[in-house]
């Protein structure tokens, strides 16, 4: 069981999004990984994945691409079990490139609070490291930190 439980609430959604935000900013593959039924379903950007090790192994994959990678979540909208976000997260390549992707989620849930779908859409822009929003110490990101719309994003 993951709490909250559906039906959400703005409360309890708010919430949901929070904790996810954290797991990512963990990038932790396997701490991840448990907030996903075992026979999840994901679209991320072309990719299709499925159940909760192949998304460890992506989850292992893209932080291994991605570093310094720092995220922010925002609920958009809510119904019964399943909840929409925006997000936005940076990172640099292994060139020192840096990008901001920008995305949106669909997610749905089952009865015991674990994700059973997550579709994602996903767009990186490249970024000058000057122009880097998201500064925090890796992990959590501190409950003073502005989102996304007090960023900007």
């Amino acid at each position: 069981m993951r709490k909250p439980l559906p039906p959400f609430s703005l409360e309890t959604a708010t919430e949901k999004v929070r904790l996810a935000e954290d797991g990512w900013n963990s990038r932790d593959p396997e701490k991840v990984s448990m907030a996903y039924a075992t026979d999840s379903l994901w679209r991320n950007r072309r990719l299709f994945i499925y159940g909760r090790c192949e998304i460890v192994r992506f989850l292992e994959w893209k932080w291994r691409q991605e570093h310094d990678y720092r995220l922010v979540k925002e609920l958009f909208a809510f119904h019964e079990n399943r909840i929409a976000v925006r997000y936005a997260y940076e990172y640099h390549n292994d060139e020192g490139d840096w990008f901001r992707a920008y995305g949106n989620e669909n997610w749905e849930f089952d009865d015991n609070g674990l994700m059973k779908r997550r579709h994602a859409s996903i767009n990186d822009l490249p970024i000058r490291e000057e122009e880097r929003l998201l500064y925090w110490p890796l992990g959590r990101r501190p409950d003073s930190y502005p989102g996304l719309t007090e960023l900007g994003l």
